[in-house]
């Protein structure tokens, strides 16, 4: 039996909540829809949250709803998934790839610095792992120079700053709640932001470009969350901050425990939720080899990401930017996840420690 690096709950009340949406008929965005969406912002403390049908399409309809597309250019890292950057691509945009910060694994403000130019609309930084980017800096940068600031915060539910400010609070914020995420809805993704006039933009992209039903003012898509999603939403919204809680303090017993291998820094103003608890393979070490030898064992350690965006063939054919990427090489090679998800027991955890410490 492996431990596994995530393991989605679906409850009886998950369960029930279905059944309810079931027998109403009123199976496609409603009701549900919208007590999903005005409970996941009192939460993450937004104004407003809107639902859609995936985390993609939730970054596609943020830079939509920002008019973002051809001729703009938008900052984003290399080190993430796909998603980060084939948004960009789908509004017709170019993405410019930017380095991380080695400790974090989060976009760094002077590299995304170094790759503004003058056609330059966007940054959009990335939670990685659950842990927040340097918004305090990024959202001056952004002041500064008349940027727009998005969040790809795919991976960060209830990430936040000591200060009790979470993800979303400095710019337009897109989330996924994929099975593997820190909650889920089966598929999903939500946006939220403090700006009336995006939000209401961004109800309209989703809905085929409608406000009112046949007035179509937008070019819009069929974006829409479903109310079997939003109602198992809803029951794992009341489960997250237990969870959460956990997740760190798994996370704080394998840092206690592991003597070979460190975990990415966390900086002292924010509160990583851990979404993954990641770590580097020793010096001089194989992490593919290593990798496989915790499998082996049955710890199902995960590596996110093997290779950066740039590197991905699309990218020998589709015009993109990119500055000095050597963090991003780097971390490519040598980082690995442990699991950390709010399920495992204390004998699991254990064991994790254990057969990490013999690989390392």
């Amino acid at each position: 039996m492996v431990i596994g690096i995530a393991k989605p709950f679906i409850g009886d009340e998950e369960k029930r909540a279905v059944l309810e949406v079931l027998d109403s008929g009123q199976l496609v965005q409603g009701k549900w829809v919208e007590q999903f969406e005005s409970a996941f912002a009192e939460l993450q403390g937004a104004r407003y949250a809107v639902a859609v049908n995936n985390g993609t399409t939730a970054l596609c309809a943020a830079l939509m709803a920002h008019g973002i597309g051809p001729g703009d250019e938008v900052v984003i890292p290399s080190f993430s998934f796909f998603a980060t950057a084939s948004c960009v691509l789908s509004v017709g945009a170019r993405p410019v790839f930017a380095d991380i910060d080695p400790d974090t694994h989060c976009l760094s403000v002077a590299s995304a610095t170094e790759a503004l130019t003058p056609k330059t609309r966007a940054i959009m930084p990335v939670h990685l792992y659950g842990h927040l980017a340097d918004m305090p800096a990024f959202a001056q940068l952004c002041e500064e120079r008349g940027l727009i600031l998005l969040e790809d915060a795919a991976q960060a539910h209830l990430a936040a700053l000591a200060d009790g400010r979470k993800a979303g609070a400095w710019g337009t914020a897109s989330f996924s709640f994929y099975p593997s995420k820190n909650m889920t809805t089966g598929e999903g993704g939500m946006i939220v932001t403090n700006d009336e006039r995006i939000a209401a933009k961004l109800r309209m992209i989703r809905n085929q470009g409608m406000s009112t039903q046949y007035l179509h003012e937008v070019v819009g898509y069929n974006f829409r969350m479903t109310n079997l999603a939003a109602a198992i939403g809803l029951r794992q919204l009341e489960r997250l901050p237990g969870w959460t809680d956990q997740r760190i303090a798994n996370a704080s017993e394998l840092s206690a425990g592991l003597t070979s291998v460190k975990p990415a820094a966390c900086c002292s103003e924010c509160r990583h939720v851990y979404h993954q608890y990641t770590v580097r393979a020793p010096e001089g070490r194989d992490r593919d080899a290593i990798v496989r030898a915790l499998n082996e064992r049955g710890v199902g350690a995960r590596v996110y990401y093997p290779r950066g965006i740039h590197s991905q063939p699309i990218f020998e054919r589709v015009d993109s930017g990119r500055v000095g990427l050597s963090q991003t090489e780097r971390a490519a090679r040598e980082v690995f996840s442990l699991p950390v998800h709010p399920l495992l027991t204390e004998e699991e955890i254990a064991t994790v420690i254990k057969e990490t410490n013999a690989v390392c």
